[in-house]
């Protein structure tokens, strides 16, 4: 009788594992998914290193029909400009990141201490810049008279330094994860607001830092907007800014006739794959950030799993 209460109590399977039946289904629903991301881009590789005829005539295909470097040669009579602005976006990119999640961090430790009088007022702040803003001018106006960001890397770097939404899930993460008997017990042993933070609840929300860090590092990388806005030269603006604008170069002239035929007209030679040439600047512009995610994998996985519960 004792035997078989047990059983019933464990029940079927005590060590908490999925069937066999549910455990297939769900890896062969992950790799369907899997492939459906990975596919897309395994095309556009495939794309760009096509013939630019084979395209229009045949379509896109995941094996080369006719391997070409049509596309990579003609992007790299910019190679200068091309490498200039790499420089520029991964400069962007490491500045903005760290300082992003400095400025995030210390804007959300306090909110998330309880006995900070004006936490809820500065949480209030926060939140309700994410539902109103002051408008496209006034914030170009402050950036270009007020600050005289424009022409420089700070001006790709500020916009984008404080994330409303980032500072609230930071603060619920120091509020519902670090301990609040840690802080208190090291407060009572003198250390003082700057070093528990430091010493104690940084170390305690790599997680968290990794997150958000990983956002924001796609964020400033994938950004082209803020140099259209503040740079008014080819000197800083971003590689994505720079492949916008030439593949809007690019599709004005494959589109355009008119200035097709002037060009013609004045001794010139319009002949460039524009198809491939699309895929091929989606894998200029995308190549470096792939290999950002390795780096964050293993705090960006802890902290979705954060606050589940263990048996």
């Amino acid at each position: 009788m004792a035997n078989t209460t047990s059983k019933a109590l464990s029940g079927p399977n005590p060590n908490n594992q999925l069937p066999g039946w549910a455990s297939a289904f769900i890896n062969i629903f992950f790799a369907i998914y899997s492939a459906l991301c990975v596919l897309p881009l395994l095309l556009i590789v495939s794309v760009s290193f096509s013939d630019e005829q084979s395209v229009m005539t045949h379509g896109y295909r995941f094996l080369p029909e006719n391997f070409n470097l049509a596309a990579y040669k003609f992007l790299i009579k910019d190679l200068s400009q091309i490498v200039h602005s790499y420089g520029i976006s991964i400069s962007v990119t490491l500045i903005g990141t760290v300082l992003s999640v400095m400025v995030i961090s210390l804007y959300a430790y306090p909110i998330s201490r309880s006995h900070f009088p004006q936490a809820k007022f500065f949480t209030f702040f926060a939140f309700f810049t994410m539902l109103l803003s002051g408008g496209l001018v006034p914030w170009y106006l402050v950036y270009v008279q007020m600050l005289g960001l424009r022409n420089t890397l700070w001006a790709l770097i500020m916009p984008l330094i404080m994330s409303a939404f980032w500072v609230l899930i930071m603060r619920t993460f120091f509020k519902e994860t670090v301990p609040g008997a840690v802080l208190e017990s090291a407060k009572i042993d003198g250390a003082g607001e700057l070093r528990i933070f430091l010493r104690i609840v940084l170390p305690l929300s790599l997680p968290v830092m990794a997150t958000v860090a990983l956002f924001q590092t796609l964020t400033y990388w994938n950004d082209w907007f803020l140099s259209l806005v503040f740079i008014t030269d080819n000197h800083n603006i971003s590689v994505q800014y720079f492949l916008y604008k030439m593949m809007v170069n690019i599709q004005y002239l494959s589109t355009n006739p008119n200035a097709m035929s002037e060009i013609i007209r004045a001794g010139g030679m319009i002949n460039f794959p524009s198809e491939t040439v699309r895929m091929a600047v989606v894998i200029i512009g995308v190549g470096p950030i792939v290999f950002a995610y390795p780096f964050f994998q293993k705090y960006f996985i802890k902290g979705l799993t954060v606050g589940s519960v263990k048996g």
